[in-house]
């Protein structure tokens, strides 16, 4: 078993970080909040006061943070990962970034003799506390066949999407599609309610015919259909509307530097920021069927 560092210990790091402490691994773990550390404490992490006492010794080092700023910092700055970690430290950074500070990190982590992969994950807290996070990982095939039985830990389905940065681009190109299709799933039943179209009916004849899709069939946005979906349950999140604006804020960003055209993403980051500028970004993202129906915050 190895010895993991893991930065990072939030909503979605802190059951990752437990389940590879389930699988028999020694994991020293760090993060800004007390409150995260206690609750990784207690879950079998070995709490560390800062980053080079979490990446000291260990052979692997697994990040979970916000934002690409974020990311850059921990990993570049004067007492970050590449000045504190040994060479040859596999390095796997599982947040939703750009694109471009993924590339810039793992170039950075080259320079320093660390192998790094991006490894952006899907599959929500639920699938954090299960183990069963989808990865989408960039990087070296070397790399990739270290890191994998350690991420099979954590996920179940594992994907190499390429070299350094592809699983950024493969993360936020799925959300793009799960973020529109969640707006047409909404608009569809919004509509049907407006016809006198029984939710059960249109869910029996959409998931079965072309309407067929994720949003629909596992997160569909109204009670009743799909029972483990947070409509169930008021539309507490499993993935927060903020969070589907950070990805599809961040798949514009890409799309403006790659000169691709995607006028349905952009207008689903228009209305998500919408929905999220009323005050319900900590809200699940299928919750915005409620400004479709023209309920606003209701």
């Amino acid at each position: 078993m190895a010895t993991i560092g893991f930065i990072g210990l939030g909503n979605m790091g802190g059951p990752m970080a437990a389940n590879l402490v389930k699988a028999g691994h020694r994991v020293i773990g760090f993060d800004l909040l007390p409150a995260n550390l206690e609750r990784a404490g207690a879950a079998g992490v070995t709490p560390a006061s800062d980053i080079a006492g979490a990446v000291a010794g260990a052979e692997i080092v697994v990040t979970m943070l916000p934002a690409g700023a974020h990311v850059r910092q921990v990993y570049t700055g004067p007492d970050g990962i590449l000045a504190s970690a040994a060479r040859g430290t596999l390095l796997i950074d599982s947040s939703t970034i750009d694109v471009a500070s993924a590339r810039a990190v793992a170039a950075a982590a080259a320079e320093a003799g660390m192998a790094m992969l991006d490894a952006p994950v899907s599959g929500g807290t639920g699938g954090a506390e299960a183990g069963t996070l989808t990865f989408m990982v960039g990087g070296d095939e070397a790399a990739f066949a270290k890191a994998e039985p350690v991420l099979q830990k954590m996920g179940k389905t594992i994907v190499h999407a390429g070299g350094p940065g592809n699983g950024q681009a493969a993360k936020i190109c799925n959300n793009m599609v799960l973020g529109i299709s969640m707006i047409a799933v909404s608009e569809a039943f919004a509509l049907a309610e407006k016809l006198g179209l029984d939710h059960q009916k249109l869910f029996d004849i959409s998931s079965k015919s072309s309407g067929q899709c994720w949003a629909l069939t596992t997160y569909c946005p109204v009670p009743g259909p799909v029972p483990t979906s947070p409509a169930n349950r008021d539309y507490k999140p499993g993935f927060t509307a903020a969070m589907m604006l950070k990805d599809l804020k961040l798949a514009q960003e890409a799309a403006s530097q790659a000169g691709a055209n995607t006028p349905l993403g952009a207008e689903a980051a228009q209305l998500y920021n919408l929905y999220c500028s009323q005050g319900l970004g900590e809200v699940d993202f299928s919750g915005i069927i409620k400004m479709m129906r023209g309920d606003g915050s209701k």
